[in-house]
């Protein structure tokens, strides 16, 4: 796909209405700037849950996801509740250069963004040499590539400002080889140390970064319905997806820094460092074989 079909795939739609304009509850003293929290993969799950909760705090959004009657119908839900301004961003983050065209669009509507939460993802089973290359290529292009665009293209603004916030949302897969789902660990792999590194490097300009690392969700949040119908049991249960995000916004609110939710997430990871790379990954291989 040429980048500017890419492009063409990006739509964005501002649903601000008047009765919210003189509602700014990002805005600071000196410039009266209205601020927006974007969150990738928004029409469900996680950064739905994220979407509301941000919401909740008076936080106006853009809604980045695929599926643009989603996203509308959430935008507007958030707006009624909450007197909060959102624009929907209809993207597909997984094909090349769609997190720089995401803030070109952004620019040209004059959204400052000083929350960015990269969540958007997916994962695939099975043999590497077995599963389609194209879908394992879009997989490094939204875990990776895009979450790399988006932060490096909104971070310098943030740092002029000495304000704002990143949340990576990784995996505890990212803290292990898993065969059988070998380029999804990789991948989070990738975004958690680099989410732990950029976090040393902008910590002094004010900026807080928030790394998380969760174990198994459950299959859908509160009040949504799973589309999963053979899910297997998982050996010490299953987060709530609304757990994982209170957590991580306390954690924001704190500073920023590593987290991972759970005590058995906590105590698995702290376990394997005691044991040879090799062996946990033979381990975990035979536990994962589809």
């Amino acid at each position: 796909m040429t980048r500017a079909n890419t492009f063409r795939r990006i739509s964005l739609i501002h649903l601000d209405h008047p009765s919210t304009r003189l509602n700014l509850p990002d805005s600071t003293n000196q410039d009266r700037v209205t601020r927006y929290a974007l969150v990738t993969g928004a029409s469900s799950g996680l950064g739905k849950v994220f979407a509301r909760a941000l919401a909740a705090r008076g936080r106006n959004l853009v809604l980045v996801a695929r599926s643009e009657d989603k996203l509308t119908e959430l935008a507007k839900q958030l707006q009624a509740e909450h007197g909060v301004l959102t624009a929907v961003l209809v993207a597909d983050l997984a094909v090349p250069h769609a997190g720089h065209d995401v803030v070109l669009k952004l620019n040209e509507q004059q959204l400052r963004i000083d929350l960015l939460v990269n969540n958007a993802g997916f994962g695939i089973q099975g043999e590497f040499r077995k599963l389609d290359l194209e879908r394992q290529l879009e997989m490094i292009n939204l875990h990776n590539v895009s979450m790399v665009e988006l932060t490096y293209l909104l971070l310098p603004r943030m740092i002029e400002e000495r304000r704002g916030g990143i949340i990576n949302i990784s995996s505890m897969a990212g803290f292990q080889a898993i065969p059988y789902a070998t380029l999804y660990s990789a991948t989070k792999s990738f975004l958690t140390t680099f989410s732990l590194a950029l976090e040393c490097e902008v910590g002094r300009h004010g900026i807080r970064i928030v790394t998380v690392c969760p174990g198994r969700l459950k299959a859908a949040p509160a009040g949504e319905v799973s589309e999963d119908k053979q899910r297997k049991k998982f050996p010490g249960g299953e987060q709530a997806h609304e757990d994982v995000v209170a957590q991580t916004l306390k954690m924001l609110d704190a500073g920023g820094g590593l987290l991972v939710p759970g005590l058995i997430n906590k105590a698995a990871n702290f376990a394997e460092r005691f044991f040879p790379r090799r062996l946990v990954t033979k381990a975990i291989g035979k536990m994962s074989r589809p």
